[in-house]
């Protein structure tokens, strides 16, 4: 196993604290899926029972409503996506296209399960960090969301000329 995909782990939240056994062996039981520029590692509405880490390349998450494709945010090499697959086992919440060919590590629910059997700490920590991340992305989301709001209030406010 090379040791720069160990490191590559080792500096990503969702395996922060983690030993380089357990490091080795999600690495052992883990895929690879090299995705050609313009081509999707999987769609909104698509089953999911893995994520994905970035080893090279360039990805953009897109979130479809109403006809229309919204980018949500670009990732680049170490950038971790689809977690919410190994949570809650619902359908994918996004779009993700490659931006340049790109290359990632899978880790499926099946791997998770594997690491538990062989180290239920280890498997542990990797949910806690997972629930940690995914509960930061909700923080900054409410925190958009909430000045979007509050901006739209302060241009409705603007605008009212009806009390006055």
């Amino acid at each position: 196993m090379p040791s720069e995909r160990v490191e590559l782990l080792k500096n990503m939240p969702i395996f922060g604290g983690l030993n380089t056994d357990a490091l080795g062996l999600i690495l052992e039981l883990s895929g690879s899926v090299v995705v050609p520029e313009g081509d999707f590692f999987f769609r909104q509405g698509d089953e999911g029972n893995s994520a994905f880490i970035l080893e090279r390349g360039q990805v953009s998450v897109f979130k479809s409503w109403e006809g229309r494709e919204y980018l949500l945010r670009p990732l680049g090499s170490g950038d971790c996506f689809g977690e919410m697959a190994l949570i809650d086992f619902g359908l994918r919440s996004a779009t993700v296209r490659a931006e340049v060919e790109s290359a990632a590590i899978e880790l499926s629910s099946n791997c998770l399960l594997k690491v538990a059997k062989h180290d239920l700490e280890q498997h542990t920590m990797i949910y806690m960090n997972m629930a940690r991340e995914l509960s930061r992305r909700l923080r900054a989301a409410d925190e958009r969301l909430f000045k979007a709001k509050v901006e739209q209030r302060i241009a409705d406010d603007e605008f009212d000329f009806s009390s006055g």
